[in-house]
This record gives C-alpha cells, structure tokens and sequence, in this order.
C-alpha cells in the first residue's frame, strides 16, 4: 500500500511499469581519465578511503514526455564533500563548444529549437526586456546557438540591465572597474614599490637609485610582519593562490576548452585563476574554498564563446561579476562559520530532507530511517557545487538554466533544492528496493537521466 503522503501524479502507471528496453549505444572512447579535482570543503582536506562508484549506466525508471527535452547525459564523477565518503569518477569528454553527439531521449527537435530560438530573440530585440517572459523562456532551456544563453544569463544575473539603451555605458564601467581590480590587486609587491620609487623620483626631480636600508618604508619591506605590509600580505595569500592555481588546472581536464598545452587552454586557466584570486582578496570573510572553480567554470565558457567579439574580448570581466552575483545566491554553503546556523549547508541539506518527506514520505523514511542514508553523504556535493558534478557539462548547461530563470531571480537555493529533490524522485523505485550500500553507490554515482523530465519533475514539486 502506498503511503497516503505520496502525490497522486506519482503514483501514475509510469512510475511502475517499465520502459520498453533498447539495447545501449556503443560505448564511446575515452582516453584516460586525469586526477578528478578535490571535493569542495571549509578548509582542512583529510584523507577519506574511496568508496565504490556505481556501475550502472542509465536510469531504469519509466519516463513520461516532458515538454521541453533536452541533452543525453553522460555521468560525470566526482569525490564527495568532507561531509561524505570519497569516490572517484570520470567524464565523458564534451567537445568545444558543447555539442550533443548520436541521438537521444533528450533531443529537441529542430523545429521546437528554432521556434524557442525565435522566440528568445525577439524578446532580446527589445527596447526594454520583459524579464517575466524572457525567465518563462529560458527554464524551458536555452538554444545553444546564436549566442543567446550567454546573453540571457548576464540577464539573468542583473549583470544587463532590463533597459538596452544603458548597456554601453554600463559594461564600459563595469570592465573598467575589473580592469582597476587587476592593476591594484594582482600586482607582485616588486612592482608596487618600484612604481611608488618612480612617482617619488619623478616629483622630486631626481634618480636616488637603489634605496638604503633606512629609507625603505616599513610597510614595503620584504621581512615586515606589519599588517599593512603589501610583502606580508603577499605572503600570507601565497597559500590560497596556490590552491586556485591548482583547481584550475584540474577544472574540467576532459574539455579542451579547459585543459591541455594548447594557447587557448592556458589562457583560459589564466582567467580563471584571475577572477578567483579577485574575488578571494575583495571578499577576506570567505576567501576562496575549493569547488568555487567549478561554479566558475560553465560562466566563463558560455561568454567566452559567444559569437558577438566584444563580449568574447571582455569575458574574464563579465564573468567575474556575473559570478559575485551567483555565489552571492550560496556563498553561505562555503563558509564553515555558519555551518550549524539557519543559513549554512547543514541547515540547507535540512531543507532539502524535509520536502522530500513533504512530497514523498515513504521514499524519506525508507532512505533516513529504514537504510539510514545520511543525505549530506551525496547532498552536500550536489548543492555546494549546483549539480556540476552530477552531469556531463552540456547537461550542465540546461540545467542552469533553469535555476538561473527562476522567477524570484537568481536566489539559486529553493530551486537547486527542488532538482535535487526530484533526482531522489526519478530513481524512487532502486532507492525503495536498495540497502544502505546500494543507495549510497547510486547516490554518489548518479546514473544517466533525461534532463528534461528532470527539470518537469522538479517544476511539479514547486509549492
């Protein structure tokens, strides 16, 4: 008997008869797999024994036609948060730009593209954007095409402003104020003091050349401990800097955009580590924790291909203030300070547990009660990092748009939270028949699954 506080459209015949069965693609060449980044945490980094990841490959869970398909997956791995136990996974590697290879459950059709293509540029081509309309459209995803997700999302954001007259001016000042951002703060303190002596020469009329002991401000010598001391703060950020540069190296190493030798790649990884150093220094109460590179990662690739040149010149700018924004949205779920308190993860995963037991009580106690899966042993990593590790990177891509047309902006946590929920949803009837080993492999390997009937079952669990 199914329990009273499971919703009638779940208990639909499609939760419990079975697909009919095709037999599976050819399996695709890969080459070897690097090192997978670290997990995202609030600092100390222990070492964890690897869990088993999952073997299976797709969902067997019946499918109802969503209205907006999308992109296959491929299951992308990661290891898990310090909350969890650590597994290792690979990526199916995603060309540049992202593109779907063979056919899939997810496939739109031409048509359907070109009719929601259509329809999103009109509404761009406004004077002045109805924002209403231009989120009703994007959270059926976005046409990979045309350039318009990248300039949706700056939209979406409140990077763009609604009114279209204003975006010269703006972007101008906003790219000037990066620019300022890089002159004052990625400096090596070598040059800060070179500069100071040459504005000092320069006033003075004279070339002292090389300073005494005596005269060397104490604030810019090298062995200073003073808290204004651009040398002792150099120091001291040397750490972090360290570890950025280390994360983006191992940012998405199956994507050429990201990885390898070549001039593009590297100049990539230099923006990244750019924009995360900025925001590490501009934000001293949260710094940078690792897994931020990941957030950081779709919004640098989705502007720095957009066709439109000007915006290709300028994405480290516009990516870093579209992503102060978003991480604004969940930079709670980084700080370890607010763990316990009403806004850190902790009390986030909380959330998540209570409207899976709104929604579906019985797969709820089945998971917390029955086979005592902790769900910050799968859920932290799928909401501190917003599912970038869960799918493959063209997945990704739809499924932010969903979460970044939310109609109350983009104040991630309420939908994030219903995706996850409804991931639980999709694989209800595995969970019910598994144990505590079989549940967590599942969990911490999410198998494949058509994005749309995602995102539709996650629309149907909004209050």
């Amino acid at each position: 008997m199914v329990n009273k506080r499971v919703p009638e459209w779940l208990n639909s015949s499609m939760w419990s008869s079975p697909t009919t069965s095709h037999p599976p693609p050819p399996p695709k060449s890969q080459s070897k797999p690097q090192s997978p980044p670290d997990s995202p945490s609030h600092g100390n980094h222990t070492s964890k024994p690897p869990s088993v990841a999952s073997s299976e490959t797709s969902v067997n869970e019946p499918r109802e036609s969503p209205p907006s398909p999308g992109l296959v997956t491929t299951r992308s791995p990661f290891k898990s948060g310090p909350a969890g136990p650590v597994q290792t996974v690979q990526r199916t590697e995603v060309r540049d730009p992202v593109v779907s290879s063979g056919s899939s459950d997810n496939e739109i059709s031409p048509r359907e593209d070109a009719s929601r293509q259509a329809q999103l540029l009109q509404e761009l081509s406004k004077k002045t954007i109805n924002m209403g309309e231009l989120q009703r459209l994007a959270s059926l995803g976005i046409p990979d095409g045309a350039g318009i997700r990248s300039t949706v999302w700056k939209l979406l954001l409140g990077y763009l402003p609604r009114d279209k007259g204003v975006w010269p001016s703006e972007l101008a000042k906003k790219r000037s104020q990066y620019k300022s951002f890089k002159e004052d703060l990625l400096k090596n303190p070598s040059e800060i003091t070179r500069k100071s002596e040459e504005s000092t020469s320069s006033q003075n009329g004279e070339d002292k050349g090389l300073l005494s002991r005596s005269e060397i401000p104490e604030g810019e010598h090298p062995l200073s401990l003073g808290e204004t001391s651009v040398w002792n703060q150099f120091f001291q950020d040397t750490e972090i800097i360290e570890q950025i540069d280390r994360d983006v190296k191992r940012t998405h190493p199956d994507m050429h955009f990201f990885s390898g030798d070549s001039a593009s790649a590297k100049a990539n990884q230099e923006a990244l580590k750019n924009i995360l150093i900025i925001y590490a220094k501009l934000n001293p109460g949260i710094r940078y924790v690792q897994g931020m590179n990941e957030i950081l990662a779709p919004l640098f690739y989705v502007f720095k291909n957009d066709p439109n040149e000007d915006f290709v010149v300028n994405a480290e700018a516009d990516t870093f203030f579209c992503f102060v924004e978003l991480l604004s949205s969940c930079r709670d779920n980084f700080c370890k300070q607010l763990d316990n308190s009403v806004v850190g993860i902790r009390s986030t995963i909380s959330k998540m547990s209570q409207l899976l037991k709104h929604h579906d009580e019985e797969l709820w106690r089945h998971l917390e009660l029955t086979t005592k899966v902790n769900p910050q042993f799968y859920a932290f990593r799928w909401i501190t990092l917003l599912l970038t590790q869960e799918f493959n990177f063209a997945d990704i891509l739809h499924i932010w748009d969903t979460l970044l047309s939310d109609p109350e902006g983009p104040q991630l946590q309420e939908t994030l939270l219903r995706v996850c929920c409804a991931m639980l949803i999709l694989v209800r009837r595995r969970l019910l028949a598994g144990d505590f080993t079989a549940n967590l492999k599942l969990l911490q390997s999410y198998p494949s699954t058509n994005i749309s009937h995602l995102l539709y079952v996650a629309n149907k669990l909004r209050s």
